[in-house]
């Protein structure tokens, strides 16, 4: 089969696509034909490389996609050939304190398709069936295959981890990104009142298609600053920040007395300075999520799939201009997801 991989760590001249071994499922797994595929941040992370991961190289990358069963393994019965199906990237062990509590996310094996282990952009993907999502066949590819890492981990955040009410002032950070336009769709969804950051006019004006309350052009003023003076001085109930160092401090500044800040990632460096006064002080709550629990990614996903959310799509290119697609990422370029489709099948 054809596969995105890299042998090294770098820049994305290190990227390339061509001859990798066809998958072969082992008996918990699915044998699946990749019509179409998303980055992630993380994407770029494991290609730069990660400290304390130590991949097997060549190494595919990628845990986002969707396509079709064409075979599954001995053991699995909630699969068969035909089905169509999405990639929900976090695997765990089953059997520690955490899985057994039913938290999985907190497994202490806890690994992700992809960044940990080889992914899923290629042709074909053996994935384990636990991983797979069912997609109806009315979902377009583009969909499909870029909803369920961002869609997931927002959910979590906001609804399981945050516990965003009716009524509640929420700052999306980032909000033209994957998780950030997730987030404000899903903090919408609950009934908050929604203010977004982004870096243009044209970002700030697809936040507000996807219901912003109010935006705020980081590059032109503080986000801070802008919340107190939209707020009458109060701030917001819950910041999403997934940005870490460069925002981390104006996060917390942001917040209303009693405030919770939920992270799911730190893509400008994960060692701010803090404001520990602030923090005491005002009661705040600094609140860590990771990924989502089989039943949070059931119950986003079909939201998903009946069209109440919109994983935005900036571009879709062959997986042989999966190079590129990483600089958009990194270049910030565009709003919502960047979707891969293997060559063969453009």
């Amino acid at each position: 089969m054809q596969a995105v991989q890299f042998s090294e760590h770098g820049d994305t001249d290190v990227i390339e696509y061509g001859e990798f071994p066809d998958p072969e499922p082992a008996d918990d797994e699915v044998l699946v034909d990749v019509k179409a595929a998303a980055l992630n941040h993380l994407d770029i992370w494991t290609r730069r490389g990660l400290p304390g991961i130590d991949l097997e190289m060549p190494h595919i990358p990628g845990s986002d996609a969707a396509g079709v069963v064409t075979e599954v393994g001995a053991d699995v019965d909630r699969f068969e050939a035909g089905d169509h199906v999405a990639v929900s990237a976090g695997v765990s062990c089953g059997s520690c304190e955490f899985c057994r509590d039913g938290e999985p996310t907190m497994c202490v094996d806890f690994h992700i398709l992809g960044e940990h282990v080889r992914g899923v952009h290629a042709e074909q993907a053996a994935v384990p069936a636990d991983n797979l999502v069912p997609v109806p066949d009315h979902v377009d590819w583009e969909v499909a295959g870029s909803a369920s890492l961002v869609f997931q981990t927002a959910w979590r955040m906001l609804v399981t981890r945050a516990d965003l009410q009716p009524g509640e002032k929420v700052l999306v950070l980032g909000a033209s990104g994957g998780v950030g336009h997730a987030a404000l769709q899903i903090a919408k969804y609950v009934g908050a009142e929604v203010y977004a950051t982004a870096s243009s006019e044209e970002k700030l004006d697809y936040a507000e298609e996807l219901g912003a309350d109010e935006v705020i052009n980081y590059e032109q003023e503080d986000f801070d600053d802008a919340i107190r003076d939209i707020t009458g001085y109060r701030g917001v109930d819950v910041v999403v920040d997934h940005i870490g160092a460069a925002t981390w401090n104006k996060s917390l500044a942001s917040l209303a007395k009693g405030g919770r800040i939920v992270t799911c990632g730190a893509t400008t460096g994960p060692n701010p300075e803090t404001d520990v006064n602030r923090i005491f002080w005002n009661q705040l709550e600094v609140i860590g999520s990771t990924m989502g629990t089989p039943g949070e990614v059931d119950d986003v996903l079909e939201l998903v799939w009946e069209g109440e959310f919109e994983p935005r799509v900036r571009d879709t290119l062959p997986m042989s201009e999966t190079a590129r697609a990483h600089e958009m990422l990194q270049e910030r370029e565009g709003f919502g997801k960047v979707v891969v489709r293997p060559d063969s099948e453009l």
